[in-house]
């Protein structure tokens, strides 16, 4: 009261500390500081979630071509003069489909051409021919339509990731040929054509002759049934422009194309910077127009094995080795780390060597995970002789790393527990154990396996301690079991993140998603067992 009331104002008010001019400064100063903190706050939690939101929708954006495969349709030659029935194993699958592709441009003739023709689909696609027929033997004996996969390069252009193409725009002139096919001459009714070479990089030579190289963007004029592409323009008489070509497809006839009648396609993507030709490009519009290309949901992602091959990998052993290796981990860390908590918590001396192997636990949580993975090279392969890259000793490594977790986890669920249910328990006649294991663990279970749960995910995403056990080794099959060669989805995300093939980069979106997905779905286990079993004192 002495100090509530220091003085009297002028209206006889009493003054107090807390409520001249100089107190109310300072709540007015505490009230802007608190002010901004909260939004500082604010900010800070809206920047995280910027970046969070940035974080995924990159991913996301980058992951959606690759959950599509374009697959083309041939008519593929099964007759008894191509396959044996009864040597299923002795045909020549990718034989049989690069005749059927080849069949669709007879105009393709030279060997280096139809080497680049015969890349468009893929490398993969007589296993799959040969897996499809030993799953049906109905389709021998004739021909049949057969959906191949694209090769890589091929199925990232059509998905519009390897160029920048313009749409067919028509010329406003005449267009005349020289001949039908070859290197040929092309007559254009104005010059119009000189000026739209030299904005796409012609480089320009005596006589105003404007050569289009590499460096350049590729003009392609399609009419007369085939397409030319563009390789040199000059003045030609009477303000009309005489172009030189390389005939990619060839021409019905060397009749003039009236104005309207010819288009001109520009690929603003130099070939020297792409890694598909403008012959490729344009011997998949040409079947794509023909309606034999289609995007379907890509399966070989999801369910085969790791490959070379872009458009042949997949994530599915990947996720199976993850499986195993969760297992083995869940398996060892689990009982090992609940036991070693009930222990220390419930039945341990509190003496010096418990708390030194207390500090050492708590410690041991914060060790860098390679120090585990270096661990385990020594004992479980060097010493022991296990095998490289199997789960069963990736389980055994990040075992061995997530027990802490799962012991400072379980001991702080079991020191939740109020006293009062021990003391009832024992008040009854109960022993230690049964009141352990009858009453305390029970309420304790929904703490133990949450931070369990977190503990496993946290395991899932590591990948260092596993490199150094080889699971970053290349593994093609789907592993059948815990001592089967196997990586798991971070490794996998590593590898494919190092390939330097373009069609990678959407796979390894895809596959950081589905690791998302698998630690969503693992955090959201955690969350629901703990609110099922969790108990309120």
């Amino acid at each position: 009261m002495t100090d509530a009331i220091a003085s009297f104002g002028a209206g006889g008010r009493p003054v107090s500390i807390h409520t001249d001019d100089a107190a109310k400064v300072r709540l007015k100063g505490r009230y802007r500081t608190e002010t901004w903190f909260k939004w500082l706050g604010a900010a800070a939690v809206a920047l995280a979630g910027l970046f969070l939101v940035l974080l995924l929708s990159t991913i996301v954006t980058q992951a959606i071509p690759a959950l599509r495969q374009n697959y083309l349709t041939l008519p593929i030659d099964l007759s008894a003069a191509k396959v044996d029935p009864a040597k299923l194993d002795a045909a020549n699958y990718d034989a049989i489909a690069q005749e059927a592709l080849t069949a669709k441009f007879p105009d393709v003739t030279s060997r280096q051409d139809k080497r680049l023709l015969r890349g468009l689909i893929s490398t993969g696609t007589g296993v799959f021919l040969r897996k499809d027929i030993a799953a049906d033997p109905g389709m021998l004996g004739g021909t049949v339509d057969y959906a191949v996969p694209l090769d890589d390069f091929a199925d990232l252009y059509l998905k519009g990731l390897l160029a920048d193409v313009g749409s067919d725009e028509a010329i406003s002139t005449s267009v005349t040929p020289s001949e039908t096919s070859g290197d040929i001459d092309l007559t254009f009714g104005d010059d119009a054509m000189l000026t739209l070479a030299r904005g796409h990089g012609a480089t320009e030579g005596e006589n105003g002759m404007l050569t289009l190289t590499s460096g350049a963007s590729s003009l392609l004029v399609a009419f007369n049934g085939g397409t030319v592409k563009l390789t040199a323009l000059s003045p030609g008489a009477n303000g009309t422009a005489v172009a030189k070509g390389t005939v990619i497809e060839a021409l019905d006839s060397t009749a003039p194309a009236a104005s309207g009648q010819a288009f001109l396609r520009v690929i603003d993507t130099p070939e020297a910077s792409r890694k598909i030709s403008d012959k490729m490009i344009v011997w998949l519009d040409t079947l794509k127009s023909a309606g034999l290309i289609e995007s379907r949901f890509n399966s070989i992602f999801f369910f085969t094995g790791a490959s070379r091959e872009p458009e042949l990998a997949g994530v599915w052993g990947a996720v199976v080795g993850s499986f195993l290796t969760m297992i083995v981990t869940l398996a060892i860390a689990f009982p090992i780390g609940v036991s070693a908590a009930i222990y220390l918590e419930e039945f341990a001396p509190k003496n010096r060597l418990t708390t030194i192997i207390e500090v050492n636990i708590n410690n041991l949580a914060a060790v860098p995970s390679i120090v585990f993975g270096l661990l385990g090279l020594a004992v479980f392969l060097n010493f022991f002789g296990m095998p490289r890259s199997a789960p069963v000793v990736g389980g055994m490594v990040l075992a061995l790393m997530t027990l802490p977790i799962i012991i400072i986890a379980s001991r702080a669920s079991l020191r939740a527990v109020p006293p009062s249910i021990r003391e009832a328990a024992l008040g009854i006649g109960a022993s230690k154990v049964q009141t352990v294991f009858h009453h305390v663990l029970p309420l304790a279970m929904p703490g133990i396996m949450t931070g369990t749960i977190l503990g496993m995910a946290h395991a899932l995403g590591e990948t260092a301690p596993l490199l150094m056990i080889g699971m970053v080794a290349f593994i093609v099959d789907i592993p059948g079991g815990f001592t089967d060669p196997a990586t798991i989805l971070p490794v996998q995300i590593f590898m494919w993140a190092d390939f330097p093939e373009a069609g990678f980069q959407q796979k390894t979106s895809a596959a950081i998603l589905i690791l998302l997905l698998f630690l969503v779905i693992m955090n959201a286990i955690a969350v629901i067992l703990r609110r099922r079993f969790e108990r309120r004192w």
